[in-house]
C-alpha cells in the first residue's frame, strides 16, 4: 500500500473548522471561500479513505474516524508549527515576562512555557500565575510583557479578544446533589469564593439575589487551590468557568438544581506594546495557540453548521 501524506494545509482548514463550529467562519479565518474549504474537506476524505463527516440534523458531525483525525490533526499541526518557530526563530534572545491568571496555571502554563523553550532556547521567559486584578495592575504598571487574563470590563489597552467562555456553578464531582439554598427563606446556598473583590464572586452574588436565593460565605480562600478543595469537599458551590477544572469538581448543567444563569466573560491576551517585539510576539503566538487547543478540548462542537456548499460529504 502506497503511504498517505496527509496535506498540512488541508488539515489546518479541517481543525479550524472544527474549532470554529463552522466551515464557513474557518473559511473567513483563513482567508478562503466556502467551495475552497469544501474541496479541501472531499480531498482530506478521499485521502482518508473513510468518511470523516457525516449528516447531524441540519448540521455536519464527526464521525469515530473524524475525531481520530482531529486528534492526530492537531499534533502534526503542533509539530509543524513548532518547527517553524524553532527555524524562523533560533537566533531570538532576551527576556519575555508572561502573566497567567490561577485558572490556567496548571492546565497551560507548562505547555506554553515547554513549547516556547523548545523554539526559542536563548530568550528567558519570566513567569507569574496570579490572579486577576494583580495581572492587570502589573500590565498597567509595565511589569508584564503579555498577560492571559479576564477581561470583564478591564478598560486596559492592547487587549486581544481570544474566547468568550460561559460562567458555570462549579459542585464536587462526587456528589448527585450540591449543596443550594431553597431560594423560599428556609435554605441558603453555601458559597465559596475568592476574597474580594473578585468578579466571579460579584457575578454569584449578583445572580442569587436576583433570583431570591439566600446564600452565605461558606469558605473563603486567597488561592484557587483552596477553592477547589472546598468545593470537592461538599462545603459549598463556585462559581468559574469549565476550563482547566480538577478531578473532584464538575460543572454543573445550566438550570441545574434550580440555579440560576450566569453571564459570559472574556479571555483576553493583553500585551505592554501595541506592537510587541520580536521575542514577546513568539510567545504570544503560543498562548494564542495553546489556548485554541486547550478551548477546543473542551468544547469541541458535536455538530458543525451547515454553511458549506453540497459538494461537503456527509
Amino acid at each position: 500500500m502506497r503511504p498517505v501524506t496527509f496535506d498540512l494545509d488541508i488539515l489546518r482548514s479541517f481543525v479550524a473548522g472544527v474549532d470554529l463550529g463552522s466551515f464557513g467562519r474557518a473559511a473567513d479565518r483563513l482567508g478562503r471561500s466556502t467551495s475552497a474549504i469544501s474541496a479541501q474537506m472531499k480531498k482530506l476524505e478521499e485521502q482518508a479513505g473513510v468518511p470523516l463527516l457525516r449528516k447531524a440534523g441540519r448540521g455536519l458531525a464527526l464521525t469515530d474516524a473524524g475525531q481520530t483525525m482531529l486528534a492526530y490533526g492537531r499534533r502534526l499541526l503542533e509539530l509543524n508549527d513548532q518547527a517553524a518557530r524553532a527555524v524562523q526563530g533560533a537566533e531570538l534572545s532576551g527576556r519575555v515576562r508572561l502573566g497567567m491568571q490561577e485558572d490556567f496555571g496548571e492546565m497551560l502554563l507548562p505547555r506554553v512555557l515547554g513549547q516556547f523553550a523548545r523554539a526559542h532556547p536563548h530568550v528567558r521567559i519570566e513567569a507569574r500565575v496570579a490572579r486577576n486584578g494583580e495581572l492587570l495592575e502589573r500590565m498597567a504598571l509595565g511589569q508584564l510583557d503579555l498577560a492571559l487574563a479576564w477581561d470583564f470590563d478591564a478598560r486596559l489597552p492592547h487587549a486581544e479578544r481570544l474566547l468568550d467562555l460561559p460562567m458555570r456553578w462549579i459542585g464536587p464531582s462526587q456528589l448527585a446533589d450540591p449543596p443550594r439554598g431553597d431560594g423560599g427563606g428556609g435554605g441558603e446556598l453555601p458559597l465559596v469564593a475568592f476574597e474580594a473583590p473578585c468578579l466571579f464572586r460579584t457575578c454569584a452574588t449578583d445572580a442569587l439575589d436576583r433570583a431570591g436565593v439566600n446564600w452565605r460565605a461558606a469558605f473563603t480562600s486567597p488561592s484557587l487551590a483552596g477553592l477547589w478543595a472546598a468545593v470537592s469537599a461538599g462545603l459549598g458551590l463556585a462559581v468559574r468557568t469549565p476550563l482547566g477544572l480538577p478531578a473532584g469538581v464538575r460543572a454543573l448543567a445550566a438550570g441545574e438544581q434550580g440555579l440560576p444563569p450566569l453571564p459570559s466573560i472574556t479571555l483576553s491576551l493583553y500585551r505592554a506594546q501595541a506592537q510587541p517585539d520580536p521575542v514577546a510576539a513568539a510567545l504570544a503566538d503560543i498562548v494564542r495557540q495553546c489556548v485554541r487547543d486547550s478551548s477546543a478540548a473542551w468544547a469541541t462542537p458535536s455538530a458543525l453548521s451547515t454553511t458549506l456548499p453540497a459538494t461537503v460529504p456527509a
